[in-house]
Parts: C-alpha cells; sequence; structure tokens
C-alpha cells in the first residue's frame, strides 16, 4: 500500500480526532491540513508516516501542541463567535492533555502505551492524564439529555450511563416525529442521536429540525461513522462508533458540555 493510501485510510477517523479535540469542524480540519503540509514540506516526517497509524497522530499532535491556542482563538472569532471564543479560553485556560489522553484512549482505542507513543509520554502518565479527564467529567454540570436511538437495549444501556453522570433524561424518542414532540414538552442540554431510526427516518433530519429551534450539543453514535467523515458537507463535531465502550461515550458527552451550551438541570 503507498504512503497516500495509508493516509487516505486513517485520515476520517484523525479528522474525527482533531474536531473532538477542539469542539469544531473548520478548527479540527485546520490542524489536519497543517499535519498533512509539514509532513510534504519535511522528508523526515513524510518517511515516518509510513509507519501507519500512529506516526500520523503524533505528528498531528506536534503541529497541535505548537500552535493550538492561536490558530483556535482565530478560528473561534471566525466561526463561532463569543460563544465558541469563550470555549477556546477556557480549554486555553487548562492543560488540555488529559482530555487528549482520554479521546486517544477512547474515542480512537489506542492503548495507554499507543497513547504514550503519540503523545510522546509514559504509559502510566497517559494513564493519569485520562483518569483526570474523567474526574472532570464527572464535574460537569448536570444538564437533561434527549436519547434518539431505535434499539431499546442500547436506549437503556445509554440512559444508565446518562444517570450514572449525574444527568437526567428528558426523553427518548426512536423516530424523528417522537424526537420532536419529546421537544416540544422539554427543550434538552444534550441530544445523544442514531442515524438510522425506526420508521426508516434520519437522525440528522431529526437534529436538523432541533436545531432549527435552539442551539444544542449534539453527539452522534452511529455503526458506519466513516460515511458522515467525506468532507463534502458539514459533519458531526462528536461521533461514536458503535458498538460504543461506556468510556468513549463519557469523553464524548464531556467534550460536547465542555465546548456546548448546555443547559443546566433547575
Amino acid at each position: 500500500m503507498s504512503l497516500g493510501q495509508q493516509v487516505a485510510e486513517h485520515l476520517p477517523f484523525l479528522r474525527r480526532y482533531a474536531r473532538a479535540l477542539t469542539g469544531s469542524q473548520s478548527t479540527g480540519d485546520r490542524f489536519v491540513r497543517a499535519t498533512l503540509e509539514a509532513a510534504l514540506a519535511d522528508e523526515e516526517l513524510k518517511s515516518s508516516l509510513n509507519g501507519g497509524r500512529i506516526p500520523l497522530y503524533r505528528a498531528f499532535n506536534a503541529v497541535w501542541s505548537s500552535a493550538f491556542i492561536d490558530i483556535a482563538k482565530e478560528d473561534a472569532v471566525v466561526e463561532g463567535g463569543e460563544h465558541e471564543l469563550g470555549a477556546q479560553n477556557r480549554l486555553g485556560a487548562i492543560t488540555p492533555m488529559n482530555r487528549q489522553a482520554l479521546l486517544l484512549t477512547t474515542l480512537e482505542e489506542f492503548s495507554a502505551a499507543q497513547a504514550a507513543q503519540v503523545m510522546d509520554l509514559e504509559p502510566s502518565e497517559v494513564e493519569a492524564l485520562a483518569a483526570e479527564a474523567v474526574r472532570e467529567i464527572d464535574k460537569q454540570q448536570a444538564t437533561s439529555v434527549l436519547i434518539i436511538e431505535d434499539e431499546p437495549l442500547i436506549s437503556m444501556q445509554l440512559e444508565d450511563l446518562v444517570t450514572s453522570l449525574g444527568h437526567e433524561i428528558c426523553g427518548t424518542a426512536a423516530t424523528r416525529t417522537q424526537a420532536l414532540e419529546v421537544v416540544a414538552d422539554k427543550k434538552p442540554g444534550l441530544v445523544l442521536a442514531d442515524i438510522q431510526l425506526a420508521d426508516g427516518s434520519s437522525g440528522l433530519d431529526a437534529v436538523d429540525d432541533i436545531l432549527a429551534i435552539d442551539s444544542v450539543p449534539v453527539i452522534f453514535i452511529t455503526a458506519y461513522p466513516e460515511r458522515l467523515l467525506t468532507g463534502d458537507r458539514p459533519e458531526p463535531t462528536y461521533l461514536v462508533t458503535k458498538p460504543f465502550q461506556e468510556q468513549t461515550v463519557k469523553a464524548a458527552i464531556g467534550q460536547a458540555l465542555f465546548f456546548g451550551s448546555s443547559r443546566p438541570l433547575d
């Protein structure tokens, strides 16, 4: 397999990681593009990408770590206004390595040893950072959550997970219509949504309906994430692959509430 083919194979998932880390599709994609440009300008770095997924993420990490604050703030002003700039300022006020460690070992399913290679740390340091990120998630302000999922067992699993984090369930829905009925009664502070719903309707359309009413953080959960990572249209910032690990969903919730404008419980 050529170097170009190797990079192309992993690129959709690097983009997913980048946007989850930065809280923005355009900012995340900008860092991915900067990583590829750096590789084209540096033969040694370019050659290292032959090693597969870990070197690619490691190259991204080097670019992100060195330029994060300046680029993120610049993009926040352009695309997200005061809301996203405020989120970026909060991220700049703390070292986000703990979230990086958690996302690498959950969303991207690297082992602690592999994540350590990406971050240039020891595995024990990665584990400690990820544990601290979990503690931060546990301190997130409680909000109400709408679950859009047509498989009852998965819906119940998500309900248990959400309530274990201190949030409440404002409703569950198996179709686009049911989701709108829930939102008409009580507006959620966070939405967890499947893509394919019970009556053939789309979770994407259901979320579009909800976002037309009010801004709310959304996490999509799907068995086919690559179908939404094409670069052809605005894409979900938070995208979890089925079958999912609970820690992965927790990490996504933490990031979504960190960057989002979630509505606190009364």
